[in-house]
């Protein structure tokens, strides 16, 4: 007689093999047809999540249903690296994204981001060269500053607008450079501009595949938008990891219903 638990873990475990199946044929969609460096940047990861989902799903329908306790063993080791590995990351997504905010502006209807209000951890991350050049070509691939050239707002309608933080940074310059608002991101320097001590100022140009991506306002910027979505993800491995943790239990239970079947094996009463 198959034990409620044994029962509860081979469903759960169809869901998921289920479930990865589509992760693995959008992880090979990405690769085929993806466009830009930055929707190729996901296949692989996809991919990967795919087949790991796939095949500790498949290890746990057959040690629950087939009455495997070698496999079941194995299901629940890896179920409980997961459940240590979210526990830390969750840790350290909160630690790493508890420093930096925007800066709130006098008359603005934005905020403005410094790369040195973040946390150490981020900053050296997004400020090494061959990281930066990647998350710039991301940049610059998704237009994230094509709605502000689109919109021709008068300075009114400007600085009362809500600003993203990778708009904010990356799209115009920081106000204390007090440069003259044209149009969309075209702004115009002081005649024989020089900052020594305001370097976001100097990088900033109307050129569209520069504006101020070099800038650390740019920087602080997506280290912001960063920070909001790790903050979300961590919200979110909470709610996952008291879901595993039942499903652990409840895998704990059928392997230890596995192993007393095994020992005390049913047979069948003889009719004699």
């Amino acid at each position: 007689m198959t034990r409620f638990s044994n029962s509860i873990i081979g469903a759960l475990n169809v869901i998921t093999l289920l479930t990865s199946l589509p992760i693995i044929v959008g992880g090979i969609w990405l690769t085929v047809r993806a466009a830009t460096d930055c929707e190729k940047f996901l296949d692989r990861p996809l991919i990967a999540v795919g087949v790991f989902l796939f095949v500790v799903s498949l290890a746990g329908f057959v040690g629950a249903c087939c009455r495997q306790s070698c496999l079941l063993w194995v299901y629940l080791v890896v179920m409980f690296l997961l459940i240590l590995l979210l526990f830390c990351f969750t840790i350290f997504a909160f630690v790493v994204t508890n420093k930096g905010a925007g800066q709130a502006v006098s008359g603005r209807g934005f905020k403005e981001y410094r790369l040195g209000d973040y946390s150490n951890w981020l900053q050296r991350r997004v400020d090494n060269a061959k990281n930066w050049k990647r998350i710039r070509s991301c940049l610059l691939q998704g237009k994230v500053c094509k709605s502000l050239q689109q919109k021709r707002q008068t300075w009114d309608q400007f600085i009362n607008d809500n600003l993203s933080p990778i708009q904010s940074g990356c799209c115009k310059p920081p106000s204390a450079c007090n440069f003259t608002y044209i149009d969309g991101t075209a702004w115009k320097k002081p005649a024989g501009f020089r900052s020594a001590d305001m370097p976001d100022c100097d990088a900033w140009q109307n050129d569209e595949s520069t504006l101020c991506y070099d800038c650390g306002s740019c920087k602080g910027g997506v280290l912001a938008n960063l920070k909001n979505d790790w903050k979300k993800i961590a919200v979110v491995n909470i709610v996952f990891l008291i879901f595993l943790i039942v499903v652990y239990s409840v895998g704990c239970c059928a392997f230890r219903n596995n192993r007393h079947d095994y020992r005390y094996p049913r047979f069948k009463q003889s009719p004699y």
